[in-house]
Protein backbone atom coordinates (compact mmCIF):
# COMPACT_ATOMS: atom_id res chain seq x y z
CA UNK A 1 0.00 0.00 0.00
CA UNK A 2 1.18 3.71 -1.19
CA UNK A 3 1.25 6.19 1.54
CA UNK A 4 2.04 10.06 1.35
CA UNK A 5 3.57 11.38 4.99
CA UNK A 6 5.34 14.42 5.64
CA UNK A 7 8.71 14.95 2.64
CA UNK A 8 8.57 11.44 1.68
CA UNK A 9 6.40 8.82 0.18
CA UNK A 10 6.09 5.49 2.29
CA UNK A 11 4.67 1.86 1.41
CA UNK A 12 3.77 -1.28 3.31
CA UNK A 13 4.13 -4.79 2.71
CA UNK A 14 4.07 -8.14 4.69
CA UNK A 15 7.16 -10.41 4.84
CA UNK A 16 5.69 -13.97 5.49
CA UNK A 17 8.99 -15.91 5.57
CA UNK A 18 12.84 -15.33 4.33
CA UNK A 19 12.02 -16.25 0.71
CA UNK A 20 9.59 -13.05 1.13
CA UNK A 21 12.36 -10.69 2.83
CA UNK A 22 15.06 -12.19 -0.21
CA UNK A 23 12.70 -11.01 -2.62
CA UNK A 24 12.26 -7.30 -1.14
CA UNK A 25 16.04 -7.00 -0.85
CA UNK A 26 16.25 -7.37 -4.45
CA UNK A 27 13.49 -4.80 -4.87
CA UNK A 28 15.69 -2.19 -3.11
CA UNK A 29 19.03 -3.47 -4.16
CA UNK A 30 17.57 -3.14 -7.93
CA UNK A 31 17.05 0.91 -6.98
CA UNK A 32 19.92 1.89 -5.12
CA UNK A 33 22.70 4.22 -6.57
CA UNK A 34 26.15 4.71 -5.58
CA UNK A 35 26.09 6.61 -2.53
CA UNK A 36 22.87 6.18 -1.31
CA UNK A 37 21.70 6.06 2.36
CA UNK A 38 19.59 3.66 4.05
CA UNK A 39 18.58 3.88 7.34
CA UNK A 40 17.28 0.42 9.16
CA UNK A 41 14.67 0.88 12.23
CA UNK A 42 12.86 -1.53 14.52
CA UNK A 43 13.18 -3.19 17.53
CA UNK A 44 15.94 -5.90 18.92
CA UNK A 45 14.74 -9.06 16.60
CA UNK A 46 12.73 -7.22 14.47
CA UNK A 47 14.38 -8.74 11.06
CA UNK A 48 17.07 -5.52 10.75
CA UNK A 49 19.76 -7.29 10.57
CA UNK A 50 18.07 -10.38 8.07
CA UNK A 51 17.10 -8.22 5.74
CA UNK A 52 20.50 -6.72 5.52
CA UNK A 53 22.56 -10.39 5.24
CA UNK A 54 19.88 -10.45 1.92
CA UNK A 55 20.70 -7.27 0.72
CA UNK A 56 24.32 -7.87 0.85
CA UNK A 57 24.38 -11.76 -0.62
CA UNK A 58 22.19 -10.22 -3.54
CA UNK A 59 24.26 -7.16 -4.17
CA UNK A 60 27.38 -9.77 -4.29
CA UNK A 61 25.66 -12.08 -6.39
CA UNK A 62 26.32 -14.51 -4.16
CA UNK A 63 24.63 -16.60 -1.70
CA UNK A 64 27.36 -18.15 0.38
CA UNK A 65 28.96 -14.69 1.28
CA UNK A 66 29.59 -14.23 5.42
CA UNK A 67 27.47 -11.05 6.53
CA UNK A 68 28.44 -10.80 10.13
CA UNK A 69 26.02 -8.58 12.71
CA UNK A 70 28.45 -5.48 12.87
CA UNK A 71 26.79 -4.98 16.41
CA UNK A 72 30.24 -5.38 18.03
CA UNK A 73 32.61 -4.38 15.20
CA UNK A 74 30.09 -1.01 14.41
CA UNK A 75 30.98 -0.75 10.65
CA UNK A 76 31.75 -4.02 8.24
CA UNK A 77 32.70 -3.09 4.54
CA UNK A 78 32.19 -4.65 1.73
CA UNK A 79 33.64 -4.62 -2.00
CA UNK A 80 30.83 -5.37 -4.33
CA UNK A 81 30.27 -5.50 -7.45
CA UNK A 82 28.31 -1.99 -8.45
CA UNK A 83 29.87 -0.06 -5.75
CA UNK A 84 31.11 -0.53 -1.79
CA UNK A 85 28.81 -0.94 0.85
CA UNK A 86 29.08 -0.35 4.44
CA UNK A 87 27.03 -1.65 6.59
CA UNK A 88 26.63 0.30 10.51
CA UNK A 89 24.83 -0.80 13.52
CA UNK A 90 24.77 2.17 15.96
CA UNK A 91 23.66 0.53 19.04
CA UNK A 92 26.20 0.44 20.97
CA UNK A 93 27.01 4.46 20.58
CA UNK A 94 27.00 6.65 23.10
CA UNK A 95 26.25 9.78 21.36
CA UNK A 96 26.29 11.28 17.52
CA UNK A 97 30.09 12.66 18.08
CA UNK A 98 31.57 9.31 18.02
CA UNK A 99 30.58 8.94 14.16
CA UNK A 100 33.65 10.50 13.01
CA UNK A 101 36.15 8.27 15.39
CA UNK A 102 34.16 5.07 13.88
CA UNK A 103 35.75 6.29 10.52
CA UNK A 104 32.82 7.42 8.70
CA UNK A 105 34.69 10.13 7.66
CA UNK A 106 36.36 7.65 5.64
CA UNK A 107 33.77 6.12 4.07
CA UNK A 108 34.03 6.99 -0.15
CA UNK A 109 31.20 9.20 -1.65
CA UNK A 110 30.47 5.84 -3.57
CA UNK A 111 29.54 4.23 -1.00
CA UNK A 112 26.15 2.90 -0.11
CA UNK A 113 25.70 3.19 3.71
CA UNK A 114 23.07 0.15 5.27
CA UNK A 115 22.87 1.75 8.79
CA UNK A 116 20.98 0.12 11.94
CA UNK A 117 20.06 2.05 15.05
CA UNK A 118 20.18 5.27 12.65
CA UNK A 119 17.98 7.28 15.96
CA UNK A 120 21.20 7.32 17.39
CA UNK A 121 22.88 9.36 14.70
CA UNK A 122 19.29 11.91 14.93
CA UNK A 123 20.44 15.56 13.93
CA UNK A 124 22.97 14.01 11.54
CA UNK A 125 21.09 12.36 8.67
CA UNK A 126 20.42 13.89 5.49
CA UNK A 127 16.95 14.99 3.96
CA UNK A 128 17.38 12.60 0.97
CA UNK A 129 17.39 8.81 2.16
CA UNK A 130 15.83 5.60 2.08
CA UNK A 131 14.10 4.31 5.62
CA UNK A 132 12.80 0.55 6.18
CA UNK A 133 11.11 0.14 9.17
CA UNK A 134 10.39 -3.57 10.65
CA UNK A 135 7.93 -4.75 12.78
CA UNK A 136 7.13 -7.74 14.23
CA UNK A 137 3.69 -9.83 12.97
CA UNK A 138 3.55 -12.73 15.24
CA UNK A 139 -0.46 -13.21 14.62
CA UNK A 140 0.99 -14.11 10.64
CA UNK A 141 3.22 -16.44 11.79
CA UNK A 142 7.31 -16.80 13.65
CA UNK A 143 8.66 -15.37 10.57
CA UNK A 144 6.39 -12.55 9.52
CA UNK A 145 7.28 -8.84 9.44
CA UNK A 146 5.36 -6.13 8.76
CA UNK A 147 7.78 -3.19 6.77
CA UNK A 148 6.98 -0.10 5.76
CA UNK A 149 9.47 1.10 3.38
CA UNK A 150 10.13 5.35 3.13
CA UNK A 151 11.92 7.45 0.57
CA UNK A 152 12.61 11.38 1.90
CA UNK A 153 13.20 13.92 0.08
CA UNK A 154 14.41 13.19 -3.46
CA UNK A 155 14.26 9.66 -2.90
CA UNK A 156 10.17 9.69 -2.53
CA UNK A 157 9.68 9.36 -6.08
CA UNK A 158 12.48 6.59 -5.54
CA UNK A 159 10.59 4.54 -3.32
CA UNK A 160 7.27 4.88 -5.42
CA UNK A 161 9.24 3.70 -8.38
CA UNK A 162 10.39 0.36 -6.51
CA UNK A 163 6.40 -0.45 -5.64
CA UNK A 164 5.44 0.18 -9.37
CA UNK A 165 7.81 -2.24 -10.88
CA UNK A 166 7.33 -5.10 -7.69
CA UNK A 167 3.38 -4.71 -8.60
CA UNK A 168 4.34 -4.27 -12.28
CA UNK A 169 6.29 -7.72 -12.35
CA UNK A 170 3.54 -9.10 -9.95
CA UNK A 171 0.88 -8.31 -12.66
CA UNK A 172 3.11 -10.05 -15.32
CA UNK A 173 3.86 -13.12 -14.15
CA UNK A 174 6.95 -12.04 -13.17
CA UNK A 175 6.36 -11.72 -9.58
CA UNK A 176 8.99 -14.60 -8.33
CA UNK A 177 11.62 -13.56 -11.07
CA UNK A 178 15.47 -13.51 -9.95
CA UNK A 179 16.39 -10.24 -10.21
CA UNK A 180 20.02 -8.81 -11.69
CA UNK A 181 20.88 -5.10 -12.38
CA UNK A 182 22.57 -5.06 -15.81
CA UNK A 183 25.25 -2.62 -16.60
CA UNK A 184 24.09 0.57 -16.79
CA UNK A 185 24.52 3.11 -20.15
CA UNK A 186 24.67 6.63 -20.07
CA UNK A 187 21.07 6.97 -19.76
CA UNK A 188 18.55 7.14 -16.89
CA UNK A 189 17.47 3.88 -17.31
CA UNK A 190 17.58 0.71 -15.86
CA UNK A 191 18.58 -2.66 -16.98
CA UNK A 192 17.26 -6.09 -15.41
CA UNK A 193 17.52 -9.65 -16.02
CA UNK A 194 14.78 -11.47 -15.09
CA UNK A 195 15.49 -15.30 -14.63
CA UNK A 196 12.07 -17.20 -14.04
CA UNK A 197 12.56 -21.14 -14.36
CA UNK A 198 14.52 -21.62 -17.62
CA UNK A 199 13.28 -18.36 -18.68
CA UNK A 200 15.28 -14.92 -19.21
CA UNK A 201 13.71 -11.98 -20.13
CA UNK A 202 14.83 -8.08 -19.75
CA UNK A 203 13.01 -5.91 -17.52
CA UNK A 204 13.46 -1.94 -19.10
CA UNK A 205 12.74 0.65 -15.77
CA UNK A 206 12.59 4.42 -17.80
CA UNK A 207 10.33 6.16 -15.93
CA UNK A 208 8.91 9.19 -18.11
CA UNK A 209 11.74 12.23 -18.20
CA UNK A 210 10.42 15.31 -16.45
CA UNK A 211 11.05 18.39 -18.90
CA UNK A 212 14.47 20.32 -17.97
CA UNK A 213 14.96 24.32 -17.94
CA UNK A 214 13.94 26.20 -21.28
CA UNK A 215 16.74 26.40 -23.36
CA UNK A 216 15.53 28.16 -26.53
CA UNK A 217 12.30 29.42 -27.76
CA UNK A 218 10.69 28.22 -24.16
CA UNK A 219 11.49 24.70 -25.10
CA UNK A 220 14.09 21.73 -23.21
CA UNK A 221 16.71 20.26 -24.88
CA UNK A 222 15.21 16.91 -25.11
CA UNK A 223 12.28 18.35 -26.71
CA UNK A 224 14.47 20.65 -29.72
CA UNK A 225 16.56 17.56 -29.95
CA UNK A 226 13.78 15.15 -30.21
CA UNK A 227 14.55 12.97 -27.48
CA UNK A 228 12.28 10.11 -25.89
CA UNK A 229 10.74 10.97 -23.04
CA UNK A 230 8.75 7.49 -22.28
CA UNK A 231 8.30 4.11 -23.77
CA UNK A 232 5.95 5.02 -26.24
CA UNK A 233 8.61 5.17 -29.63
CA UNK A 234 10.37 1.98 -27.88
CA UNK A 235 7.56 -0.12 -28.25
CA UNK A 236 6.41 1.39 -31.45
CA UNK A 237 9.55 1.17 -33.05
CA UNK A 238 10.57 -2.64 -31.70
CA UNK A 239 7.38 -3.55 -33.67
CA UNK A 240 7.95 -1.84 -36.69
CA UNK A 241 11.65 -2.52 -36.97
CA UNK A 242 10.89 -6.49 -36.43
CA UNK A 243 7.61 -6.21 -39.33
CA UNK A 244 10.71 -5.12 -41.23
CA UNK A 245 12.83 -8.00 -40.20
CA UNK A 246 15.59 -6.63 -38.20
CA UNK A 247 16.16 -8.26 -34.51
CA UNK A 248 14.82 -6.00 -31.87
CA UNK A 249 13.63 -7.45 -28.59
CA UNK A 250 9.78 -8.57 -29.02
CA UNK A 251 8.15 -6.88 -26.68
CA UNK A 252 6.15 -9.19 -23.87
CA UNK A 253 4.50 -6.67 -21.16
CA UNK A 254 4.26 -3.55 -21.38
CA UNK A 255 3.05 -0.26 -19.52
CA UNK A 256 3.79 2.97 -21.37
CA UNK A 257 2.15 5.12 -18.66
CA UNK A 258 4.42 3.74 -15.74
CA UNK A 259 7.63 3.32 -18.70
CA UNK A 260 8.33 -0.55 -17.97
CA UNK A 261 8.48 -3.13 -20.71
CA UNK A 262 9.18 -6.93 -20.23
CA UNK A 263 11.30 -8.05 -23.46
CA UNK A 264 13.05 -10.70 -25.25
CA UNK A 265 16.38 -11.59 -23.76
CA UNK A 266 18.53 -11.65 -27.10
CA UNK A 267 21.56 -12.69 -25.33
CA UNK A 268 25.33 -11.51 -24.37
CA UNK A 269 27.16 -11.67 -27.32
CA UNK A 270 28.63 -8.68 -28.54
CA UNK A 271 29.69 -7.36 -31.89
CA UNK A 272 33.41 -6.72 -30.51
CA UNK A 273 36.16 -9.18 -28.70
CA UNK A 274 38.60 -8.65 -26.04
CA UNK A 275 39.74 -5.93 -23.11
CA UNK A 276 39.81 -3.34 -24.19
CA UNK A 277 36.88 -4.45 -26.99
CA UNK A 278 37.80 -4.45 -30.50
CA UNK A 279 35.48 -4.66 -33.36
CA UNK A 280 35.03 -8.37 -35.17
CA UNK A 281 34.71 -7.06 -38.87
CA UNK A 282 32.74 -10.18 -39.92
CA UNK A 283 29.71 -8.70 -37.51
CA UNK A 284 30.41 -4.64 -38.13
CA UNK A 285 30.15 -5.58 -42.00
CA UNK A 286 26.64 -7.66 -41.43
CA UNK A 287 25.85 -4.46 -39.15
CA UNK A 288 26.35 -2.49 -42.30
CA UNK A 289 24.04 -4.85 -44.18
CA UNK A 290 21.59 -3.84 -41.41
CA UNK A 291 20.90 -0.44 -42.26
CA UNK A 292 21.07 -0.95 -46.06
CA UNK A 293 17.76 -2.79 -45.78
CA UNK A 294 15.63 0.23 -44.49
CA UNK A 295 17.82 3.19 -46.62
CA UNK A 296 16.91 1.30 -49.44
CA UNK A 297 13.33 1.39 -48.80
CA UNK A 298 10.14 3.97 -48.22
CA UNK A 299 9.21 3.74 -44.81
CA UNK A 300 6.29 5.31 -42.53
CA UNK A 301 6.41 7.91 -40.90
CA UNK A 302 3.83 6.86 -38.24
CA UNK A 303 3.46 3.88 -36.33
CA UNK A 304 0.88 2.00 -34.48
CA UNK A 305 1.35 1.61 -30.44
CA UNK A 306 -2.17 0.05 -29.41
CA UNK A 307 -5.72 0.96 -31.11
CA UNK A 308 -6.17 4.39 -31.23
CA UNK A 309 -2.71 5.44 -30.70
CA UNK A 310 -0.37 6.05 -33.04
CA UNK A 311 3.74 7.61 -32.47
CA UNK A 312 4.71 9.63 -35.12
CA UNK A 313 8.32 10.12 -35.70
CA UNK A 314 9.93 13.46 -35.55
CA UNK A 315 11.98 15.03 -38.17
CA UNK A 316 16.20 15.54 -37.53
CA UNK A 317 16.07 18.79 -38.42
CA UNK A 318 18.13 22.11 -38.15
CA UNK A 319 17.27 22.72 -34.75
CA UNK A 320 17.92 19.25 -33.77
CA UNK A 321 21.22 19.16 -35.24
CA UNK A 322 22.67 22.36 -34.30
CA UNK A 323 21.52 22.33 -30.31
CA UNK A 324 23.34 18.78 -30.44
CA UNK A 325 26.70 20.36 -31.88
CA UNK A 326 26.52 23.44 -29.51
CA UNK A 327 26.83 20.79 -26.51
CA UNK A 328 30.79 21.25 -27.86
CA UNK A 329 30.51 24.84 -26.85
CA UNK A 330 28.92 24.43 -23.47
CA UNK A 331 30.69 21.59 -21.83
CA UNK A 332 33.42 21.10 -23.93
CA UNK A 333 34.79 24.08 -24.77
CA UNK A 334 33.87 25.14 -20.70
CA UNK A 335 35.96 21.79 -19.25
CA UNK A 336 39.05 22.83 -21.37
CA UNK A 337 38.57 26.56 -20.38
CA UNK A 338 38.63 28.01 -23.92
CA UNK A 339 34.96 29.10 -23.35
CA UNK A 340 33.77 30.67 -27.21
CA UNK A 341 33.20 34.52 -27.08
CA UNK A 342 29.79 35.55 -28.95
CA UNK A 343 31.40 36.23 -32.17
CA UNK A 344 32.93 32.91 -32.17
CA UNK A 345 29.58 30.96 -30.98
CA UNK A 346 27.67 32.80 -34.00
CA UNK A 347 30.40 31.62 -36.48
CA UNK A 348 30.06 27.51 -35.09
CA UNK A 349 26.35 28.03 -35.45
CA UNK A 350 26.77 30.21 -39.27
CA UNK A 351 29.18 27.32 -40.10
CA UNK A 352 27.40 24.35 -39.25
CA UNK A 353 23.88 25.41 -40.92
CA UNK A 354 25.77 25.80 -44.32
CA UNK A 355 27.46 22.22 -43.88
CA UNK A 356 23.71 20.45 -42.76
CA UNK A 357 21.95 21.95 -45.84
CA UNK A 358 22.90 19.19 -47.85
CA UNK A 359 21.93 16.56 -45.25
CA UNK A 360 18.44 18.22 -44.86
CA UNK A 361 17.97 18.14 -48.33
CA UNK A 362 18.80 14.27 -48.33
CA UNK A 363 16.67 11.79 -49.33
CA UNK A 364 15.32 10.60 -45.89
CA UNK A 365 14.79 7.24 -43.36
CA UNK A 366 14.64 6.27 -40.19
CA UNK A 367 17.71 7.27 -38.06
CA UNK A 368 18.13 5.22 -34.78
CA UNK A 369 21.16 7.65 -33.44
CA UNK A 370 22.30 5.35 -31.27
CA UNK A 371 23.27 2.65 -33.59
CA UNK A 372 26.58 1.33 -32.20
CA UNK A 373 28.35 -1.28 -30.44
CA UNK A 374 27.02 -1.14 -27.12
CA UNK A 375 23.47 -1.56 -28.54
CA UNK A 376 24.37 -4.23 -30.92
CA UNK A 377 24.24 -7.81 -30.47
CA UNK A 378 25.47 -10.60 -32.27
CA UNK A 379 22.54 -13.87 -32.89
CA UNK A 380 24.76 -16.62 -34.79
CA UNK A 381 21.52 -18.73 -34.22
CA UNK A 382 19.69 -16.43 -37.07
CA UNK A 383 20.36 -15.95 -40.59
CA UNK A 384 21.04 -12.62 -42.99
CA UNK A 385 20.46 -9.60 -41.48
CA UNK A 386 18.68 -11.51 -38.80
CA UNK A 387 22.55 -11.68 -36.71
CA UNK A 388 22.25 -8.30 -35.67
CA UNK A 389 20.35 -7.39 -32.41
CA UNK A 390 19.37 -4.06 -32.50
CA UNK A 391 18.66 -3.32 -28.61
CA UNK A 392 18.35 1.37 -28.64
CA UNK A 393 15.89 2.73 -30.97
CA UNK A 394 13.65 5.17 -29.05
CA UNK A 395 14.83 8.56 -30.13
CA UNK A 396 15.03 7.27 -34.11
CA UNK A 397 13.93 10.44 -36.27
CA UNK A 398 13.25 10.88 -39.74
CA UNK A 399 16.56 11.98 -41.49
CA UNK A 400 20.25 11.27 -43.62
CA UNK A 401 20.55 7.44 -42.88
CA UNK A 402 24.41 8.57 -43.43
CA UNK A 403 24.05 9.30 -39.91
CA UNK A 404 23.77 5.85 -38.91
CA UNK A 405 26.57 4.59 -40.67
CA UNK A 406 29.00 6.93 -39.19
CA UNK A 407 27.73 6.22 -35.70
CA UNK A 408 28.91 2.25 -36.52
CA UNK A 409 31.75 3.22 -38.39
CA UNK A 410 33.34 6.01 -36.13
CA UNK A 411 31.91 4.18 -32.84
CA UNK A 412 32.32 6.04 -29.71
CA UNK A 413 34.02 3.52 -27.34
CA UNK A 414 35.82 1.03 -29.74
CA UNK A 415 38.87 1.79 -31.37
CA UNK A 416 37.34 1.60 -35.47
CA UNK A 417 41.09 1.86 -37.61
CA UNK A 418 40.67 4.12 -40.93
CA UNK A 419 41.05 1.09 -42.72
CA UNK A 420 38.36 -1.05 -41.59
CA UNK A 421 36.18 2.52 -41.63
CA UNK A 422 36.99 3.10 -45.00
CA UNK A 423 36.33 -0.56 -46.12
CA UNK A 424 32.73 -0.75 -44.48
CA UNK A 425 32.05 2.62 -45.71
CA UNK A 426 33.00 1.20 -49.01
CA UNK A 427 30.71 -1.98 -48.45
CA UNK A 428 28.11 0.05 -47.97
CA UNK A 429 28.55 2.65 -51.09
CA UNK A 430 29.09 -0.18 -52.87
CA UNK A 431 25.43 -2.07 -52.16
CA UNK A 432 23.93 1.12 -52.21
CA UNK A 433 25.15 1.76 -56.21
CA UNK A 434 24.55 -1.82 -57.16
CA UNK A 435 20.77 -1.72 -55.88
CA UNK A 436 20.16 2.09 -57.57
CA UNK A 437 22.43 3.50 -60.62
CA UNK A 438 21.10 6.81 -59.23
CA UNK A 439 22.82 6.72 -56.16
CA UNK A 440 25.28 9.61 -56.02
CA UNK A 441 28.73 8.05 -54.02
CA UNK A 442 30.45 11.14 -54.05
CA UNK A 443 27.70 13.09 -52.15
CA UNK A 444 26.88 10.49 -49.67
CA UNK A 445 30.14 10.34 -48.58
CA UNK A 446 30.39 14.05 -48.28
CA UNK A 447 27.03 14.08 -46.25
CA UNK A 448 28.97 11.21 -44.06
CA UNK A 449 31.99 12.79 -43.60
CA UNK A 450 29.55 15.87 -42.36
CA UNK A 451 26.89 13.97 -40.06
CA UNK A 452 30.75 12.16 -38.87
CA UNK A 453 31.61 15.35 -37.90
CA UNK A 454 28.79 16.70 -35.94
CA UNK A 455 28.25 13.60 -33.83
CA UNK A 456 31.71 13.44 -32.84
CA UNK A 457 31.27 17.33 -32.20
CA UNK A 458 27.90 16.45 -30.05
CA UNK A 459 29.73 13.13 -27.94
CA UNK A 460 32.67 15.88 -27.00
CA UNK A 461 30.22 17.78 -25.16
CA UNK A 462 28.07 14.89 -23.85
CA UNK A 463 30.84 12.87 -22.30
CA UNK A 464 32.17 16.29 -21.18
CA UNK A 465 28.61 16.50 -19.38
CA UNK A 466 28.11 13.50 -17.89
CA UNK A 467 31.76 14.19 -15.70
CA UNK A 468 30.70 17.42 -15.09
CA UNK A 469 26.92 17.08 -14.21
CA UNK A 470 26.41 13.31 -13.21
CA UNK A 471 29.70 12.58 -11.95
CA UNK A 472 30.21 10.06 -14.97
CA UNK A 473 33.87 11.31 -14.91
CA UNK A 474 34.15 7.32 -16.76
CA UNK A 475 33.81 8.47 -20.40
CA UNK A 476 36.60 10.88 -20.42
CA UNK A 477 38.70 8.52 -20.92
CA UNK A 478 36.81 8.16 -24.88
CA UNK A 479 37.44 11.92 -25.73
CA UNK A 480 40.29 10.85 -27.41
CA UNK A 481 39.19 8.74 -29.84
CA UNK A 482 36.39 10.91 -30.44
CA UNK A 483 38.66 13.76 -31.40
CA UNK A 484 40.10 11.41 -33.25
CA UNK A 485 37.36 10.62 -35.52
CA UNK A 486 36.94 14.31 -35.28
CA UNK A 487 39.86 14.71 -37.16
CA UNK A 488 39.31 12.18 -39.99
CA UNK A 489 36.31 13.97 -40.81
CA UNK A 490 37.00 17.51 -40.89
CA UNK A 491 39.66 16.21 -43.10
CA UNK A 492 36.69 16.16 -46.10
CA UNK A 493 37.39 19.13 -48.31
CA UNK A 494 33.92 20.02 -48.22
CA UNK A 495 34.48 20.82 -44.41
CA UNK A 496 37.47 23.10 -44.89
CA UNK A 497 35.58 26.24 -43.18
CA UNK A 498 34.64 24.19 -40.43
CA UNK A 499 37.89 22.76 -40.10
CA UNK A 500 39.50 26.04 -40.10
CA UNK A 501 36.67 27.26 -37.20
CA UNK A 502 38.08 24.25 -34.76
CA UNK A 503 41.71 24.64 -35.37
CA UNK A 504 41.08 28.28 -34.15
CA UNK A 505 38.79 27.64 -31.64
CA UNK A 506 38.84 24.00 -29.89
CA UNK A 507 41.72 22.41 -27.96
CA UNK A 508 42.99 18.66 -28.40
CA UNK A 509 41.84 16.75 -25.76
CA UNK A 510 45.13 16.35 -23.60
CA UNK A 511 43.97 19.83 -21.76
CA UNK A 512 40.35 18.40 -21.19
Amino acid sequence: MLLTSTGGASFTLTLLDERATARFAADVGCALEPGDLVTLSGDLGAGKTAFARALIRYLAGDETVEVPSPSFTLLQSYELPRFPLVHADLYRLASAAELSELGFDDVPETAVVLMEWADRAAGLLPPDRFDITFMLTPAQGPDAREVRYTGYGAFAARAERISQVRAFLDESGFGHAARRRMVGDASTRIFERLTLGDQTTILMNAPRKPDGPPVRDGKPYSAIAHLAEDTVPYVALAAGLRDRNLSTPAIQHADTARGLIIMEDLGIECVVDGEPPVPIEERYAAAIDVLLSPHRRRLPVALPVAPQLEYRLPRYDAGAFLIEAELLLDWYLVRAKAPANDSAREDFVALWRDALAPALAAPATWVLRDYHSPNLLWLADRYDIGRIGVLDFQDTVIGPGAYDVASLLQDARVDVSEEMEMALLGRYVGARREADQNFDAAEFVRLYATLAAQRATKILGIFARLDKRDGKPQYLRHIPRIWGYLQRSLAHPALGPLKAWYDANVPAPGGV
